[in-house]
């Protein structure tokens, strides 16, 4: 399919085309790899920041990190509905202090409002649950009032931290064979440039969490997990475009190496934006319907990581990946020589159009020159009276040896 575009008399048939149509056509209108040091400082701070978030504000553990206390009362009572707020007022009525987290869960007759809390002994729980059940008068599975409506249990920091042990050694199986086969598939530099995107999309994500506040559980652990492999699948497409388009590059001089993985990157730019929204769109719906409307606390926690680290590893594989890979390459005598011709037969070009003579044109003038001259003396000496005899041969030969 070929994009068309029509031209004015009054234009003179170069009109410039949107930015929806570069996208499309994908020819390195954008100069990505070129700009890349305005990518690495822009980057680099957003890196600085998170991990400034990180070691000044921490994390907002969740109750399956710290340990603590869990309530867990029905979302319908005596006089209908029970809200969120009325749980925290009675909370706070019977302890002092307001719970951690307050949030209604389930979905229809099973909803049901939990509140999370630090650890509480046996008489603060009684407490608690006497308070709740005087004022709120919680249906029990019978349809009356009923003190046993709400449960409560009590919860170990034990189990989150060995679920972090395990995503820990998870991600660091998931790297070492990323690198094995980024090394062995395309090359060393592509492994080193696609683990720093990646390294660059983990900080990012846990950053933001810490700068906004969201609270981290055991779903957001595993939803970090879940983006590595988006994110390492969009640094591979543009890699592939980018081995594509360098193979056999040093024995060329239409393009340099940086010109090269540039075009590659706008030549995949719009199936990463088309395989971003389509990926990010359920994750959307995720958040919205069960966060928002259906008021599952799980799933929020797991769209919120995955919706920030696919944005991040979009961003790591086009304005970071590719430019590192380029910078990596040209520490290379060869593409930095190649690059060099490139150059000189751009110059030569630009110089047979403007007329001006360049020193390589001289000397095919000189070579061409010499070349006419030597053929027209190798035509006159055709004659034979200006023919060359070799030397100790008489001029007119007899026949008979000469005594």
């Amino acid at each position: 399919m070929t994009v068309v575009i029509h031209s004015t008399a009054g234009d003179g048939g170069n009109r410039r085309a949107s930015v929806f149509e570069r996208l499309y056509i994908g020819n390195g209108a954008f100069d990505i790899v070129g700009k890349r040091m305005r990518w690495y400082v822009s980057l680099g701070l957003l890196v600085l920041v998170c991990i400034g978030a990180m070691g000044l504000k921490g994390f907002n553990l969740g109750i399956d990190f710290e340990g603590g206390t869990k309530l867990q009362v029905p979302a319908v009572g005596a006089q209908g509905p029970i809200s969120e707020d009325q749980v925290q007022e009675a909370f706070t009525e019977a302890l002092g202090h307001p719970a951690e987290t307050v949030q209604l869960v389930g979905t229809a007759n099973s909803q049901t409002i939990q509140v999370r809390t630090e650890s509480l002994n046996t008489a603060q729980v009684s407490e608690v649950k006497e308070t709740m059940f005087q004022r709120l008068q919680p249906l029990g599975a019978d349809g009356e009032p009923s003190p046993a409506a709400v449960s409560d249990s009590a919860v170990s920091g034990t189990w989150g931290g060995e679920i972090t042990q395990q995503a820990l050694l998870a991600l660091g199986v998931f790297l070492v064979l990323v690198t094995v086969f980024l090394a062995f598939y395309f090359e060393r530099w592509m492994a080193v440039a696609a683990l720093i995107a990646l390294l660059h999309d983990v900080v990012v994500t846990a950053g933001i969490y810490a700068l906004t506040g969201f609270e981290v559980t055991p779903s957001t652990v595993i939803g970090l997990l879940t983006i590595l492999g988006f994110s390492l699948y969009d640094t591979v497409v543009v890699f592939d475009k980018v081995k594509e388009n360098t193979r056999g590059l040093l024995g060329l001089t239409r393009r340099s190496y940086p010109e090269a993985a540039n075009l590659a990157v706008n030549q995949t730019l719009m199936r990463s934006i088309n395989t971003s929204v389509i990926a990010l769109l359920p994750v959307i719906g995720l958040l919205v319907v069960g966060a928002w409307l259906l008021g599952v606390g799980v799933l929020r926690d797991l769209a919120l990581v995955q919706l920030v680290g696919m944005i991040a590893g979009v961003v790591s594989s086009i304005f970071l990946a590719t430019p590192l890979l380029v910078d990596f390459k040209m520490r290379d005598r060869r593409y930095r020589q190649q690059a060099a011709k490139v150059a000189q037969r751009r110059e030569r070009g630009s110089a047979k159009e403007t007329g001006e003579p360049a020193d390589e044109q001289a000397e095919e003038g000189s070579e061409r020159t010499l070349a006419g001259a030597s053929s027209a003396a190798g035509k006159r000496s055709d004659a034979p009276q200006n023919r060359r005899r070799p030397a100790g041969k008489s001029s007119r030969p007899t026949g008979k040896k000469r005594r």
